[in-house]
């Protein structure tokens, strides 16, 4: 089944660009395009994509509050912002509101195709650019971070490989479970660590040693 796809970026020729480019893919349908987070907010609602394509600098709504909207009401559908903004604040905030995946405009054509498989199937996507300021504030910030619940053996097991990048059927190949086992220790992990995404949960274990930072979904 291909994945179902909306662009949001308020360009008409850069939706138009992408939308030409990923037709002729046969994994990809793109069922939708908005111009702004508010239209990107209502289409997921009524299209059920797998993956939003978020812009971020967008007028009406932004594009950081849409993927927080998008994730708290559509925790199905998976954000991932698509910018040529590198900036700290940018970065940082659209991760927190839940976005799995952070690339930049300059992202090779096959490189937009692997993060949009990547990010359908749960695999957490950043830019290395963006993985390296993000990188930074985690040091900088987490450590008066309070401390979270503690996690089970199994749940850390499941922690180090979804932040290396594994999507939830490998993770469940690797350690000899089901699908939705994995799924719920997923969800019970972002739970104790009070995070939105999957990309937060990963962020966290390179900050508590779990992970080696360059290792954050490179699988």
């Amino acid at each position: 089944m291909a994945i179902r796809i909306v662009i949001t970026d308020d360009h008409q020729v850069v939706r138009q660009g992408l939308r030409m480019f990923l037709s002729l893919d046969p994994d990809m349908d793109v069922v939708g395009e908005a111009e702004n987070g508010a239209q990107a907010v209502a289409l997921t609602g009524s299209l059920a994509p797998d993956v939003v394509l978020m812009d971020l600098l967008m007028p009406v709504m932004g594009g950081v509050e849409a993927i927080g909207r998008i994730r708290a009401s559509y925790p199905d559908t998976e954000v991932v912002a698509m910018t040529s903004v590198l900036e700290d604040a940018t970065v940082i905030g659209a991760i927190r509101a839940g976005a799995i995946g952070y690339l930049l405009k300059t992202t090779a054509a096959d490189e937009l195709c692997h993060a949009i498989r990547a990010a359908a199937a749960g695999q957490v996507q950043l830019a290395p650019e963006a993985a390296q300021l993000l990188m930074r504030e985690v040091r900088q910030t987490d450590r008066a971070a309070p401390e979270a619940d503690p996690l089970t053996g199994r749940e850390t097991d499941v922690l180090r490989l979804m932040a290396r990048g594994l999507a939830n059927k490998e993770i469940a190949l690797s350690l000899g479970i089901g699908d939705k086992t994995v799924k719920t220790h997923v969800s019970n992990i972002l739970a104790k660590l009070g995070v939105q995404s999957r990309t937060q949960a990963a962020l966290h274990a390179a900050r508590i040693g779990l992970v080696d930072a360059n290792e954050v979904g490179r699988q």
